[in-house]
């Protein structure tokens, strides 16, 4: 029997044309129907350089789906590097093209010699969500843009960093300028490929790498894993998103032993960062441990990026307990045992139960039915803002869909990032004082 799914929190595998737009400069050319693209222009969060709506899409119809659809597709993406000054196209596929077999890779191939690059990511709803998505297109670049490089041709001390899907996270281009500054004040030379002033010049530089840095519990591991295959690259898998002081510093030394770093300039640094930072959580102690307006007990509803580091945050650098974790990003099978042991490894001997679940209604349910022994702290969704109503909890919005909030440059990665998602939390908290 079908199943129905209530407050979905991912999108079909198409709209990694947020991956694309994410890159300065380029832009995703879609095969796909016209009601997809617009479906997921609506939910692209942002015009940038190229606004959601002016992608170029085929809007393939019922005489694409009986006599094919490549002719349309050819022409649009001729006429795409005619009017639009891009520096890469990117050709994405929907469901439509896929199951009636159109050959886009062949179709692509022909602007082998244009004169700037075109290639392609095979994204159908039907295999896969956006998460799968922007791995799909992260393999694309790096199968049709990139060669090897020679040993000599590598550059010391070259970081590239991968971490969570542009616009699913709404706070995706601060983290990655955080995570950039921490590995640039230990004396990294961090290179990333999404936001202002990275793009194709960044992308061209990923085989020179010394190693590749993954900050995510799951999104991206094949990718880093295909770049060790194809240009020799080694990685760094790191799965928590570094939120506060103790998970930051606990980063930052991990880093500096995989690269070999000076211990001595990393451990000064570190000791800097967390003078500033202990400074502001003492001047609010009295605020974070004395308040009696909230329960030691809190729920995560995001996906496992953010579950996992946020619960880190509130286990290790706030003293809270963990209540169960709700994970809603469709987790793949074979990666959820390895996140469940993430969450067994938090501090103390404190343990939190991860649960993947990707219907809202039955989270809900759940939450409603646990007892946080006073007023609960929920951190997800928007969609989780009515039942926060119900339970009488403080919520913070934090994970998609971020309709309570504007995120400008908003970022939670690093020393900075902790206090501001105490500042988030505790600005909550405090509305129940007055």
């Amino acid at each position: 029997m079908a199943k129905i799914l209530d407050k979905q929190r991912y999108k079909c595998a198409m709209s990694a044309m947020s991956t694309v737009q994410a890159i300065e400069r380029a832009i995703p050319i879609l095969h796909s129907g016209p009601g997809c693209a617009q479906k997921l222009s609506n939910s692209a969060g942002s015009s940038g350089f190229f606004s959601p709506n002016i992608f170029p899409c085929t809007s393939v119809n019922e005489r694409d789906v009986v006599f094919g659809g490549e002719k349309k597709l050819r022409s649009t993406v001729e006429n795409a590097l005619k009017v639009i000054d891009a520096d890469l196209y990117v050709v994405l596929t929907g469901c439509t093209a896929e199951i009636v077999g159109d050959t886009v890779e062949e179709v692509v191939d022909e602007f082998r010699e244009a004169e700037k690059p075109v290639i392609f990511a095979s994204t159908p709803g039907f295999k896969g969500n956006n998460y799968k998505g922007h791995e799909w297109v992260v393999d694309a670049i790096v199968d049709q843009l990139l060669e090897p490089v020679a040993e000599h041709e590598k550059e010391k001390g070259l970081v590239n960093i991968w971490a969570d899907v542009p616009y699913q996270d709404e706070f995706w281009l601060g983290n990655l300028r955080a995570l950039e500054e921490l590995l640039r004040a230990v004396g990294l030379t961090p290179n990333t490929i999404f936001g202002v002033h990275r793009g194709l010049a960044n992308i061209r530089r990923i085989p020179k790498a010394e190693f590749n840095l993954l900050i995510s519990p799951w999104v991206g591991l094949t990718n880093v894993q295909h770049m060790q295959e194809k240009f020799g690259t080694p990685y760094l898998h790191w799965p928590t998103l570094p939120i506060g002081a103790f998970e930051t510093s606990k980063f930052l030394r991990a880093v500096a032993d995989y690269a070999r770093l000076d211990r001595t300039k990393v451990e000064e640094f570190i000791r800097e960062k967390e003078a500033y930072y202990y400074y502001y959580i003492e001047r609010y102690a009295d605020i974070f441990l004395e308040t009696r307006a909230m329960a030691k007990k809190f729920s995560v509803v995001a996906d496992a990026q953010y579950a996992l580091g946020i619960t880190k945050f509130l286990v290790n650098d706030l003293g809270r307990f963990p209540a169960k974790q709700y994970i809603v990003d469709d987790t793949p099978a074979e990666y959820r045992q390895a996140i469940r042991g993430y969450f067994a490894d938090l501090n103390y001997g404190i343990k939190a139960e991860a649960v993947f679940e990707v219907d809202g209604w039955k989270i809900h349910e759940e939450i409603k039915k646990t007892d946080y022994h006073g007023y609960p702290l929920i951190l997800g969704s928007y969609w989780e803002k009515e039942l926060a109503e119900k339970t009488d909890a403080h919520f913070v919005n934090v994970s998609w869909p971020v309709n309570e909030r504007l995120v400008i440059n908003g970022y939670y990665a690093g020393y900075d990032g902790g206090l501001r998602l105490l500042e988030d939390i505790y600005s909550v908290v405090r509305t129940r004082f007055n």
